[in-house]
């Protein structure tokens, strides 16, 4: 019995384990060399369906004259020559004063915003948190039309019955150029500002309290801390809000268009989206429209790089 029990189980041991052979799923899914690609595989097309062939696509269409759909006579550099006229300098300018007035705007009126509501002192913060923060779920359309509405030219409008209590007459404020700029810049820092509110609030949050009371100790004041502590621990998150405040406002349309959706007198209110707007589809030249979108890109890229050089991210780091 127990010789017949031995040779059983030396059988057993003898025997090579079958190794299973063809395409599995399953092991190919935990492999450590493929599942990598695997996972990184949507965003990779995501990538080259959504941005790198329509970039592509808009910079060889840049030398085009698209005649039609299936239709392209290549034509060098003509749509570029032909772009540099008087709208677009007007656009491009339009553009520089909407993003400078609204940086000067969104910087520091958030920061203050979140600087109050960090402290200890304020009360019902949740309360001024939500109506901060609630214009930025608005859409900058239905806000432009109630803007409109509050700014317009007939006596009865909210603004001009306002101003009239002071013997100031009625202004037409979407045919002047300052007012029209002013106009946007407010739309744009009322519906933006809660967001960069609450990047600030999370970066200050973050702040060690011991630093303030180090601060406290050898006598710095409210005003000593902010300078001292602050901002400079703040500089990463104000970075970030002004690149994207830079490309947000370089790529600015819904506030122009909400303003000024029938015409634009003069130039006013013209930017470079809307110019791209104009001539790819309402004029339906494609090709210039490309070369403006490709100009844009480039300029966008130019300013940001330059910021963020001047804020010295491209330093070494040194030993």
């Amino acid at each position: 019995m127990h010789m017949e029990v031995y040779y059983l189980v030396q059988q057993v041991y003898s025997q090579k384990p079958k190794v299973r052979s063809g395409f599995s799923f399953k092991r190919m899914f935990y492999s450590e060399k493929f599942a990598p690609y695997l996972f990184v595989s949507p965003f990779i097309l995501a990538f080259l369906i959504f941005f790198l062939y329509p970039t592509a696509s808009t910079i060889t269409m840049s030398f085009q004259e698209v005649q039609g759909l299936n239709s392209t006579k290549f034509i060098g550099l003509d749509n570029y020559r032909r772009m540099f006229d008087e709208h677009f300098f007007n656009a491009l300018q339009t553009n520089t004063i909407y993003t400078i007035l609204s940086l000067m705007l969104l910087i520091p009126v958030p920061i203050i915003f979140a600087v109050f509501l960090n402290s200890k002192l304020i009360k019902g913060k949740t309360l001024f948190k939500s109506v901060i923060f609630i214009p930025a779920l608005t859409s900058v359309i239905v806000a432009g039309v109630s803007f409109r509405l509050m700014f317009g030219e007939a006596d009865t409008a909210l603004i001009n019955s306002f101003i009239a209590k002071f013997g100031i007459s009625p202004q037409n404020w979407v045919l002047n150029y300052g007012t029209g700029m002013m106009l946007m810049v407010i739309l744009n820092t009322w519906r933006v500002a809660g967001i960069n509110m609450v990047y600030y609030l999370a970066g200050l949050q973050s702040i060690p309290e011991e630093l303030y009371e180090s601060a406290e100790m050898d006598g710095a004041n409210v005003f000593t801390k902010f300078y001292w502590i602050t901002l400079p621990l703040l500089k990463p998150i104000i970075i970030y809000t002004l690149t994207i405040g830079i490309f947000e406002g370089y790529r600015m349309f819904g506030e122009s268009y909400v303003f000024w959706n029938e015409g634009m007198p003069g130039d006013i209110g013209l930017t470079i989206v809307r110019f791209i707007y104009q001539q790819a589809f309402q004029r339906n030249d494609m090709g210039m429209g490309s070369a403006i979108g490709i100009t844009l890109l480039l300029i966008v890229l130019t300013v940001n790089l330059v910021q963020l050089k001047m804020f010295g991210l491209f330093k070494k780091e040194e030993d």
